[in-house]
């Protein structure tokens, strides 16, 4: 069970996580090293007793937009999409408990032997208990990105902030591990990152956080301790807001 929140700078955050992301060093699938170092970020600031859910991809094993579904119906491609976010959500599931951690998968997609559905009121009750709660099959619907359900969930729950998690430390002006020479913003505004054209997540999560004014951190994931000095105050990544 969590601790005391006293010195954290939120109450209760939304951590976004590529399906990438538990690629670890592995060009397929899961790196069961990498999940398990993501699982003890994710204690290490559960145990100060922050609230904490999470929303992960699914493009380590499938991409509804990728060149494997070139030909394919995109309804058809985007729910096989879902489905690998949710085999993401239960393998990080697994390393969170392995960590001690009291885990809830909720899953937009009905699947009871599975998971649980996604039904607001249980989220928030799970995230007060001190469960870490992550949320899996995006909205449940396609053409929507996990991006967007990140935004969609971050505001069901109330959380204060989405905290997405990538390979770089934070929003450049281009790819940095194509242009060495890329600028990093400290912070931007909404608007800028439209107009900007940046990937920081997709145009429809984007405006779903501007029209509702909720705050995205954008930091590297590799960076060990990361997660528990952004909770804590510090200026980490980049800032997106108002």
């Amino acid at each position: 069970m969590p601790g005391t929140q006293k010195g954290l700078a939120y109450k209760r955050v939304l951590l976004k996580l590529s399906g990438e992301a538990l690629l670890g060093e592995k060009t397929f699938g899961i790196d069961r090293d990498f999940a398990d170092y993501i699982a003890g970020e994710i204690r290490d600031v559960h145990d100060l007793g922050l609230e904490i859910a999470a929303v992960v991809g699914g493009g380590n094993i499938f991409r509804g937009v990728s060149d494997s579904a070139q030909g394919m119906d995109r309804v058809s491609a985007d729910h096989m999409g879902m489905l690998a976010t949710v085999i993401n959500a239960l393998a990080l599931q697994d390393a969170l408990e392995r960590a001690q951690c009291f885990t809830r998968v909720l899953s937009a997609i009905e699947m009871q032997e599975v998971c649980e559905p996604f039904i607001r009121r249980r989220a928030i009750r799970h995230m007060e208990k001190g469960r870490v709660t992550i949320f899996a099959a995006g909205t449940g619907n396609p053409y929507f990105s996990t991006d967007t359900a990140a935004a969609l969930r971050a505001m069901e729950v109330k959380a204060e902030v989405i905290l997405k998690a990538t390979k770089v430390d934070g929003i450049y002006d281009a790819d940095p591990m194509k242009h060495p020479d890329a600028k990093r913003f400290d912070s931007l505004t909404y608007r800028e990152v439209l107009q900007k054209g940046l990937r920081v997540m997709d145009t429809t999560a984007i405006s779903l956080c501007m029209d509702n004014h909720l705050p995205i951190i954008v930091y590297d994931l590799k960076g060990k301790g990361n997660l528990r000095r952004i909770v804590e105050g510090e200026t980490i990544g980049t800032l997106v807001k108002e």
